[in-house]
């Protein structure tokens, strides 16, 4: 398969470069990518939330549960493929919205999906695709991600085998700002705690399955990511009170109401932050405009593979 760089196949079409004469009129077309054992089904909602907060567009990349139940046997190659042609249709539905003109896109990954996000704007291969993508996305959002885990518990190991040690090494931190926004968001939801009762001591089980803290005695966390895994060095973290990390309860989550009303105004900062950057960094609209740039390959829509191209 010819060699293509999706960072390359930047955001352009009609009226390329009008989202930077008009940025405090812009709205962001969003990507969400979600979470472990999942499908887009499970954002329904929130997606109808984002649009009533002023979105232009949103899209929720087409990962669906055979996907992960898959990834332990053919690993994280396909779903990343997949958020990376999302982040494509994204990037179009963005030039085709006269909201966003074009502007790079607000990627809010929720769990697992925040640490895909990561991988996207690696410029290094991941298991076998390479990626590059930062260009695309203006701003990334990740709503209880496992961004740290411990490589000597049994979750932990698996998770830093084929992720989070990857974007550790590869593209830590903010590792695309000021260019690129970053935004963590966390919960307080419930307290791990050896000594509690049934729930506490639940989470507490489930919170050292990715994050060991010797000694820890009490644990914070939205239920199954710990407050600490969920944080990255040198991003800005937004905690939550009384929010869960999925819908499987019956109280408020990352998609709710009560969470969208406090990280959702900040999120559009982020992300007009870096828009700004963009205009003023000269140097990286010398060396990369991703307004006038156009894939090098259309193949697998425009993402690259060493091997062959997943679905």
């Amino acid at each position: 398969m010819s060699s293509g760089d999706p960072g390359a196949a930047g955001v352009a079409g009609a009226g390329a470069g009008s989202w930077r004469d008009a940025m405090e009129g812009l709205a962001p077309t969003v990507l969400v990518i979600g979470g472990w054992l999942t499908s887009p089904p499970f954002y329904v909602r929130m997606r109808r939330r984002l649009l009533d907060r002023g979105a232009a567009a949103v899209v929720v990349a087409p990962i669906w549960l055979p996907d992960w139940l898959l990834a332990p046997w053919v690993g994280l190659g396909p779903i990343v493929a997949r958020s990376g042609r999302a982040l494509r249709r994204a990037g179009d539905a963005s030039i085709d919205s006269p909201l966003s003109r074009g502007a790079p896109v607000l990627v809010v990954g929720h769990s697992a999906g925040g640490v895909i996000a990561r991988l996207l704007t690696s410029p290094e291969p991941f298991e076998g695709w390479r990626l590059a993508g930062a260009a695309r996305m203006g701003a990334i959002v990740t709503l209880g991600s496992p961004h740290h885990v411990d490589a000597d518990v049994a979750i932990g190991r698996r998770l830093s085998a084929v992720a989070t040690d990857f974007a550790e090494r590869v593209v830590p931190g903010p590792a695309f700002a000021p260019t690129t926004g970053y935004l963590a968001v966390t919960s307080r939801y419930r307290v791990g705690r050896p000594d509690g009762d049934a729930r506490e001591r639940q989470a507490y089980r489930l919170y050292r399955r990715i994050v060991a803290e010797p000694g820890g005695t009490r644990i914070e966390g939205d239920g199954l990511v710990p407050r600490r895994a969920a944080s990255l060095a040198g991003v800005e973290t937004i905690v939550l009170d009384g929010i869960a990390h999925g819908q499987s309860t019956h109280h408020p989550w990352y998609g709710s109401p009560e969470a969208l009303d406090i990280w959702w105004p900040r999120a559009i900062e982020v992300w007009r932050t870096a828009l700004r950057a963009r205009v003023r960094d000269a140097a990286t609209a010398s060396t990369f405009d991703p307004d006038t740039a156009r894939p090098v390959s259309s193949e697998v829509a425009g993402w690259s593979s060493g091997s062959s191209s997943g679905s």
